[in-house]
C-alpha cells in the first residue's frame, strides 16, 4: 500500500483558510508563522500570511508579521504586490513586516509611513526600520545614497507631534550613526539630530532624550548606563 505524503505547510494554510472563528484564525496562523520552511521558501505560505495582514483580526496579524520577518527578504515582493490604498489596515500591517525584514525594497513605503501614515505606531515602526535596513550587498554610492535618504527621513522625524515616534527616531539615528560603511558626514548629522532631541529645548518628553542621550553615547563608544 502506498503511503500518503503529508504536507504540513500545506495543511496549515488551508487551517487559516478554513478557520470558522476569530481565535481559530489566530491559532492556524501562528502555526503557519511557526512553520519550518526548510531550505526553501513556500510562496504559498507567503501569500497566505500576506492575505492574513487584511483581515480584521489584530494578533492573527501580529502573528503574520513575526512570519514574513522569518522568511525574509522572499517577502517583500509579495507584500510591496499586495498593498491596496484602500486598505489601511493590511497597509499598516505591512509596514510593519517591511521594518522588521530590513530590505531595501521597503525604503519608499517606510519613508512614506514616516512621514504621513496617521497611525503612530505605523510611524514609530517605520522610523525604527529606516535605521536597520541590511544593506551590505549594495555598492559604496548606492548605500550611502540610500542612508542619506533615510537620515533626511528621521531628521523630519524629529519634529514629529508624538513621542514614541521621536522615541523610535532616535533608535534611527543611532542605527544610521553607528553603520560601519557610512560616512563621516552620515554620523555628524546622525549625531547633531540626536543632540537636538537630547536637550530639554529642543526635546520636551524626558524619556525621548534619555534614549537620544543613550544613543549619543553608544556613538561616541561609551558605556550604556
Amino acid at each position: 500500500m502506498r503511503s500518503v505524503e503529508i504536507d504540513p505547510i500545506g495543511e496549515r494554510i488551508e487551517a487559516v483558510r478554513q478557520a470558522a472563528s476569530a481565535q481559530a484564525l489566530l491559532d492556524a496562523t501562528c502555526a503557519l508563522a511557526a512553520s519550518d520552511h526548510g531550505n526553501g521558501v513556500n510562496n504559498e505560505a507567503i501569500a497566505c500570511l500576506v492575505e492574513v495582514l487584511g483581515f480584521n483580526n489584530p494578533g492573527a496579524a501580529v502573528a503574520a508579521v513575526d512570519g514574513l520577518i522569518a522568511l525574509g527578504p522572499e517577502a517583500v515582493e509579495p507584500i510591496l504586490e499586495s498593498l491596496d490604498p484602500r486598505n489601511y489596515g493590511a497597509r499598516a500591517w505591512a509596514v510593519r513586516a517591511l521594518a522588521g525584514i530590513g530590505d531595501v525594497r521597503g525604503l519608499d513605503l517606510l519613508e512614506e509611513a514616516l512621514a504621513s501614515d496617521i497611525g503612530p505606531s505605523v510611524r514609530r515602526a517605520a522610523a525604527r526600520g529606516l535605521g536597520q535596513l541590511r544593506l551590505d550587498a549594495l555598492g559604496e554610492p548606492l548605500r550611502l545614497a540610500v542612508q542619506t535618504r533615510c537620515l533626511q527621513a528621521l531628521v523630519a522625524g524629529c519634529s514629529d507631534g508624538e513621542w514614541v515616534v521621536r522615541y523610535a527616531v532616535s533608535v534611527g539615528l543611532e542605527g544610521i550613526g553607528l553603520a560601519d560603511f557610512n560616512s563621516e558626514y552620515l554620523r555628524a548629522a546622525s549625531r547633531q539630530a540626536l543632540l537636538g532631541l537630547s536637550q530639554p529645548d529642543g526635546e520636551e518628553v524626558p524619556v525621548v532624550r534619555l534614549r537620544a542621550a543613550l544613543a549619543l553615547r553608544r556613538l561616541d563608544g561609551q558605556p550604556s548606563a
